[in-house]
């Protein structure tokens, strides 16, 4: 079993850059991938950044350039989120897969609003 515990997020003005930060704790033998989704009402769960089990890092199209993750060490990492835009107002969570399971944190509200 992972526990995912996310910290960071809230209201942002456009232009913010706050930084999301997500720790993996539990019976964990390993460096595990572990990335960031987002949801906003009325649409699905989407990747904005993760690492791969071969330690790259992908970022969707709509914050390459502006969001950076991070490995703060091998089971934490981080979310850099830069120039922020209203459209990146969303539900953001943090995401483990393990032993071929998924974990999920509770979520963190991120509102871009002036």
């Amino acid at each position: 079993q992972v526990q995912l515990v996310e910290s960071g997020g809230g209201l942002v003005q456009p232009g913010g850059s706050p930084r999301l930060s997500c720790a993996a704790s539990g019976r964990i033998f390993s460096t595990i991938p572990m990335g960031w989704y987002r949801q906003a009402p009325g649409n699905q769960r989407e990747l904005v950044a993760g690492f791969t089990s071969g330690g790259s890092a992908n970022y969707a199209d709509s914050v390459k350039g502006r969001f950076t993750i991070s490995r703060d060490n091998r089971n934490t990492v981080s979310l850099q989120m830069n120039a922020l835009k209203p459209e990146d107002t969303a539900v953001y969570y943090c995401n483990a897969v393990y032993v071929g399971s998924q974990y999920w944190g509770q979520g963190t509200q991120v509102t871009v609003s002036s």
